[in-house]
């Protein structure tokens, strides 16, 4: 095998320190064919579909990529922006703020890259570039807050696969999860308060998380509980008393028993109960996307309007906010403790005050 190299290598370069956020990623555009690419990767990936590869690849790509990008291509258009991927979008502004933030904060050069799991930037390209910015020592942050063996395990496979293949090796480190870190518990609490502060109370909050095959839980994913913490600390942040807010999964497919209870089935049965308003908020998407635009924005309130719903709010998701950058830098600062000083003025300052 021939190691890469960076073709920036110098002796002379300055050490920097690099992070890495990585996403699911999203389609280059709305076209059949480019939804059609990125579900291949998506679907295609061991870590999302547990199955055996010589039943699944066939049914795959026989089947479920001839007839799904179609309907795919459709929602992704009616979320589309003139800036692109509302994913990507919110992902680069992001990777912006966070740069801003750390560069207060960290003394040593500090060089912030975005990489996609099944889209471009890939996770290769996003690791080439802080190789040639000098980066030898690389901190990886999954933004997927629970952990879960389908996306943060995808993130671990994707980086040291990439690594394998290089000459000179960093040091690295992984975020795992930050389901309960206080600074995302904050920001989650101050999102659901401001859009109440603008748009009303409702009689119930809804937590919609995205699900997963109930088997992977059974054999071992701890993503369910980690759902269950980051909900009831959220509650308790806001004060909820029992019975105003609950818990439940979306965006399961095919026909096997998923994770319950099921997102669409809970809204569509609360006017049967008496709860006509509703906010739903996504606390495991670190930016929005299709499964909040279109799912849960769209097709979810429909649903609940059609049931004898009458007043049904969104809780967009942190996405590029200053407070999620904020909360997203003390969590990279207290992982690169050893690797580098920090700015003695922000320690023990509230995220809340910053």
């Amino acid at each position: 095998m021939r190691y890469l190299s960076s073709s920036k290598y110098d002796h002379d370069t300055p050490e920097r320190i690099g992070v890495l956020l990585v996403n699911s990623g999203t389609p280059d555009s709305t076209s059949t064919a480019d939804v059609r690419r990125f579900l291949g990767r998506l679907l295609g990936d061991p870590r999302v579909v547990e199955l055996p590869r010589v039943l699944w690849l066939p049914l795959l790509h026989g089947i479920i990529l001839r007839t799904r990008p179609f309907r795919s291509a459709r929602k992704y258009r009616s979320i589309w922006t003139d800036q692109g991927s509302p994913l990507l979008a919110y992902s680069a502004q992001l990777r912006e703020r966070l740069a801003a933030r750390l560069g207060e904060r960290v003394i040593a050069p500090i060089a912030v890259e975005m990489g996609m799991l099944y889209a471009s930037p890939s996770v290769p390209e996003a690791l080439g570039r802080l190789r040639d910015a000098g980066a030898q020592r690389i901190l990886v942050v999954p933004m997927f807050p629970q952990y879960c063996g389908v996306t943060t395990g995808a993130v671990h496979d994707q980086v040291t696969d990439e690594l394998s293949r290089w000459r000179w090796l960093p040091e690295l480190r992984f975020v795992s999860e930050y389901h309960e870190h206080t600074g995302y518990i904050e920001a989650l609490r101050a999102s659901v308060a401001d859009h109440w502060a603008l748009n009303g109370r409702t009689e119930h909050l809804l937590l919609s998380f995205h699900g997963i095959p109930d088997k992977y839980f059974r054999r071992g994913d701890p993503y369910y509980c980690k759902c269950q913490k980051t909900a009831r600390l959220l509650a308790d942040e806001l004060n909820l008393p029992e019975g105003s807010w609950s818990l439940s999964f979306q965006s399961r497919y095919g026909p096997g028993k998923w994770l319950r209870p099921y997102t669409d089935e809970v809204l569509e049965a609360m006017p049967k109960r008496g709860i006509r308003s509703v906010t739903v908020a996504c606390p495991g998407f670190a930016v929005d996307c299709l499964e909040t635009l279109e799912e849960v924005d769209i097709e979810y309130r429909e649903r609940f309007l059609a049931a004898g719903g009458t007043n049904f709010q969104y809780v967009p998701a942190l996405n590029a906010h200053p407070s999620h950058a904020t909360a997203l830098a003390d969590l990279v600062v207290r992982h690169l403790q050893g690797w580098t000083p920090v700015n003695v003025g922000w320690l023990g300052v509230p995220a809340a005050t910053r």
